[in-house]
């Protein structure tokens, strides 16, 4: 009786020990779902992501500003001029860009009321790569306006991201994400599996929602060094003999 009780503490005790053993493993897994840090950082080929220029406002009459004509005047120019906290993209230097300008636009209201200001640029530049994120330095004049981007996707439908309130003195450098593209269809589409040639955003322009309060006299507001983080993989890794579906 006693060895058939020794037995059986035994093979209970092994069987502990050996259900025991996958838990301490399990520790040693990745939460499931949770993404790899090095895909996010961008050092695995899913991903290449890197910063680039998209305009840095250096072409006299690209850019335009319009508000209705029942609430105002607006006027866009070149000055010569920037943020000196800005620094320059990572080799961007050898490629002799020009980098002296920032677009200022000048808005005489005519009444108070809800109105918007729009700085358009002549066409929509395109961003390569699929945009994670956008960034624009501003000098808003410490109002409480809100600063909208205006896109296009690859769709062709437009889209404004919320880039946050001009209330703040100075330069700052604002910037926006890029939602990832879902199976909703209302979703921004950066890329589509049939096409290869479609791919990525445009960026149509600005707008400004005045408030109501702050609409009176004449306002400014400068812009300077528009950016986007992008990734790269997708037009790196494309073959170059497949032909471009844009005729």
């Amino acid at each position: 009786m006693k060895r058939y009780l020794a037995i059986v503490f035994m093979t209970v005790g092994a069987g502990l020990a050996f259900a025991q053993q996958p838990a301490a493993n399990a520790q040693q897994q990745p939460e499931i779902g949770a993404p790899d840090a090095n895909v996010v950082q961008g050092t695995l080929p899913q991903e290449a992501l890197k910063e680039i220029s998209i305009d840095k406002f250096e072409q006299e009459g690209y850019w335009h500003a319009y508000i209705s004509t029942d609430s105002g005047f607006a006027t866009s120019r070149l000055f010569t001029g920037g943020p000196q906290a800005k620094k320059p993209i990572e080799g961007e230097a050898d490629l002799g860009m020009s980098d002296n300008n920032v677009l200022g636009t000048r808005i005489d209201f005519l009444r108070r009321g809800h109105t918007s200001i729009y700085i358009n640029a002549v066409r929509p530049m395109p961003v390569e790569g699929i945009t994670k994120t956008i960034t624009v330095w501003a000098a808003g004049r410490n109002y409480n306006h809100k600063l909208y981007l205006i896109i296009e996707d690859a769709r062709g439908r437009y889209f404004e991201l919320y880039m946050g309130k001009l209330n703040f003195q100075g330069w700052k450098q604002m910037a926006v994400p890029i939602p990832p593209q879902t199976g909703d269809y209302n979703s921004i589409v950066q890329t589509d599996y049939h096409y290869s040639s479609y791919l990525g955003i445009r960026v149509v322009g600005f707008r400004i929602d005045v408030d109501p309060m702050e609409a009176y006299g004449t306002y400014y507001l400068y812009f300077d060094d528009l950016r986007a983080v992008t990734d790269l993989f997708v037009e790196d890794s494309r073959d170059p003999d497949d032909p471009h579906d844009d005729w």
